[in-house]
């Protein structure tokens, strides 16, 4: 039985826990050979001992342009090129309107657009003609939640980002699709229950997706599986949601 991604050279951000390590999991399950990247060298080397066989961890972070050029350097000595990059790093920080500090501002843009900026960037020379580009995005981009307009502004910014990209890269056959999750159980996501408490903090968010439920990091993953393979070979400058409706619900 064929594989969606056999053979194939892969580069995932920020894959130590949640979405990003469930795509560089399914990645690996499908044949590709994956680098990934985490800011914590302990974190880092548990992810890859969990990915298991053909996962390959370099430490970094994607905000920090020195880390980047050593990340692609050895994906360059190695590999050679790169068929598939996902720009999963990211970061959030809840502010309300009045309580938005600057370094909450430089800190979470430095990381969502600043690092997808410049990890696609850097990664030009190594993507092979016809490689496909994920940026992870959010519902956010389309949608308001209190507390999360700084993280929303940086996810409609990597949006559009996408757009301009494509017209760019045209020639090369280079795909750049953003993938944009709704709530996923994820530690980042619960990390942000703070004062509500956990339980009662993701029941809330699964109240508000029509679906009923939050998403399992997995089912991220297959929709990553599908942009970076043949399937989704005509699929580019997209936003897909896998949100269970929510996005759709209240736009």
């Amino acid at each position: 039985m064929s594989k969606e991604l056999q053979d194939r050279i892969a580069v995932v951000t920020g894959a130590t826990s949640g979405i990003g390590l469930a795509v560089a999991k399914r990645f690996v399950a499908e044949g590709a050979e994956v680098y990934v990247t985490g800011r914590r060298q302990e974190t880092l080397d548990a992810a890859v001992a969990d990915i298991g066989e053909h996962a390959h961890g370099i430490r970094g972070d994607s905000g920090d342009l020195t880390d980047l050029d050593r990340l692609f350097a050895e994906v360059k000595e190695r590999s050679g090129k790169i068929d598939v990059l996902v720009a999963n790093a990211g970061g959030a920080v809840a502010a309300g309107l009045g309580e938005i500090t600057e370094e909450q501002f430089d800190s979470t843009f430095a990381t969502n657009v600043k690092g997808v900026v410049f990890t696609v960037q850097k990664a030009l020379p190594l993507l092979a003609d016809g490689a496909s580009v994920i940026i992870v995005g959010s519902t956010t981009s389309v949608t308001g939640l209190p507390g999360a307009s700084i993280y929303g502004a940086t996810k409609a910014a990597v949006r559009n980002l996408a757009r301009s990209w494509i017209v760019e890269l045209k020639g090369r056959g280079i795909r750049i699709n953003v993938l944009s999750p709704g709530p996923t159980r994820t530690p980042g996501l619960i990390g942000l229950a703070g004062a509500y408490g956990e339980d009662a903090f993701l029941e809330a968010q699964a109240t508000a997706v029509p679906l009923g439920r939050l998403a399992d990091p997995d089912e991220i993953a297959t929709a990553a599986v599908f942009l970076a393979s043949d399937a989704a070979g005509y699929v580019n400058g997209a936003e897909i949601f896998v949100d269970g409706g929510q996005a759709q619900a209240v736009a």
